[in-house]
């Protein structure tokens, strides 16, 4: 009798939906580990765009030493000549070049610490080694340099990951505030204005934030803002479709995507040219890494190279929504997930 007790208690307090949750949960937890550990663990160097400029046949065979190196750190490529070579950089087609001076003993290698100060330090380590056999010294220019402010250039990253958890966690709420699935078209578009208008709020409060109270990053604060904005609803109406297909488990499914695929592989504490082939080959395709790079961007880099991460946010905004409204379209007031489920959410 006892044991019959125990087990209706036990049915009682879990039920079958509520232990595939559990289930879920544990699986996002072991992804995570898996994730952040299998990117962040043993971080190096892997063909880094890379310039070389020497005069005559010295740059075909600096650019084939370089490119022997063990393990494939760099992937150099033969420029003009040093103001090339800047111009690259800081269009955010190479991280770094070493220019060779053939008349002294001591070449430059340019770095742009703003695109990541690890990876810019690698560089610097890599030059070294390679030209201490030959007698030759390193002389290091960091062509957009890092904010003093900005410890690690992590800034960027941290303002983005800031953005994507306003993102899916004001989704989120709105979503199970009223049932966990959209009820109708009127109320899918009442949330998504909400998440809009929240969105352009977190989005002038980062900017704000990192800009003048911190002084973390420089750049334009308007355009910092409008990054921001996208960030946040691209993340939020993706989140918002995803709840609108699967209910709750879309919550999780959004903690999969931007938490433990998006954050690692974005390029924050190291950039992708030290990821892990995987996940620097999602990163950019991501929110987190999309929205890293661009504010990085915008911060050191003149605004050069945004086009594709402001593109890659808007298909996730734009996907969201649409998916939003065609599922909600779908439901009727009164069926499952409609006004009647929602009511009793709410109750």
């Amino acid at each position: 009798m006892g044991g019959m007790t125990l087990a209706s208690e036990v049915r009682s307090a879990v039920t079958p939906r509520a232990a595939l949750l559990v289930v879920g949960v544990l699986a996002l937890q072991l992804l995570f580990i898996a994730s952040y550990v299998g990117a962040l663990h043993d971080p190096r160097p892997t063909d880094v765009p890379f310039g070389v400029v020497a005069p005559g046949a010295a740059a075909e065979r600096t650019a084939d030493r370089l490119a022997a190196l063990p393990g494939d750190p760099l992937d150099p490529r033969v420029l003009s000549d040093e103001a090339e070579a800047r111009r690259r950089i800081v269009n955010r087609e190479i991280d770094g070049a070493l220019v060779l001076d053939p008349a002294g003993g001591t070449d430059t290698l340019l770095v742009a610490s703003g695109g990541g100060t690890v990876l810019a330090t690698a560089l610097e380590r890599i030059a070294t080694e390679v030209e201490r056999p030959r007698q030759r010294a390193v002389r290091t220019v960091d062509v957009a340099p890092a904010s003093a402010r900005d410890f690690d250039g992590l800034s960027a990253f941290y303002l983005v990951v800031g953005w994507c958890v306003g993102g899916y966690l004001l989704a989120s709420i709105l979503a199970i505030s009223a049932g966990s699935r959209p009820a109708n078209t009127r109320r899918a578009i009442i949330r998504l204005a909400v998440l809009a208008l929240s969105a352009l709020l977190g989005g002038l409060g980062g900017a704000i934030i990192v800009g003048p109270v911190l002084g973390a990053l420089p750049g334009s604060i308007a355009a910092l803002w409008g990054l921001g904005a996208l960030v946040v609803f691209s993340v939020g109406a993706i989140t918002l479709a995803l709840q609108a297909l699967t209910g709750v488990v879309g919550i999780g499914l959004a903690v999969l995507l931007i938490v433990i695929a998006g954050n690692p592989s974005a390029g924050g504490a190291f950039p992708g040219p030290m990821l892990p082939d995987f996940w620097r080959a999602i990163g950019p395709g991501l929110p987190p890494g999309a929205g890293t790079w661009a504010a990085r961007s915008l911060a050191y880099f003149r605004g050069n190279a945004v086009s594709g991460p402001l593109q890659v946010l808007s298909v996730w905004a734009v996907a969201g929504t649409v998916v939003t409204l065609v599922v909600s379209s779908l439901r009727r007031d009164g069926g499952p997930g409609g006004a009647a489920g929602a009511d009793t959410a709410r109750a």
